[in-house]
């Protein structure tokens, strides 16, 4: 859950900065930014956080973050964090533009209005277009 927005201008560049409280076992689900990179911040718990990197590599890339630790998801790139842990967990997050946008991908490739051709869909994640009208009734 996002608790608090602030704006910071640092060395004359317009950053926001995002409080987060994740529950246990919560998540922020994969997502994009397509104007920022991120850092990350635990003030609290323990996070599983990781990203993948662009095509043709893919390659997947994470860590186990502990209070104190930082961590950075490039621009651009699919991304998320989850609380491993049975307690709350807290970290800050700092994005390097003032309005850095967010793709959250299941939801705009299966909650899509209007929805995307489920033929197209099945073919591109090798599933049986049941499985996809099925995902499409849930986003």
């Amino acid at each position: 859950m996002l608790t608090n927005f602030q704006d910071l201008t640092l060395l004359e560049y317009q950053w926001i900065v995002v409080c987060t409280d994740y529950a246990p076992y919560g998540e922020n689900p994969p997502h994009i930014h397509p104007r920022a990179s991120e850092t990350l911040i635990v003030l609290e718990g323990t996070l599983l956080a990781g990203f993948v990197t662009s095509n043709p590599e893919n390659r997947f890339i994470s860590k186990v973050l502990n209070k104190g630790d930082v961590f950075m998801f490039p621009f651009g790139l699919i991304h998320f964090q989850f609380n491993i842990g049975n307690t709350y967990a807290v970290a800050i997050a700092a994005l390097s533009c003032q309005k850095p946008g967010v793709i959250t991908i299941a939801n705009a490739t299966f909650g899509s209005n209007p929805p995307i051709n489920p033929d197209i869909l099945a073919r591109a994640f090798q599933l049986d277009k049941k499985v996809v009208k099925y995902l499409q009734a849930v986003f």
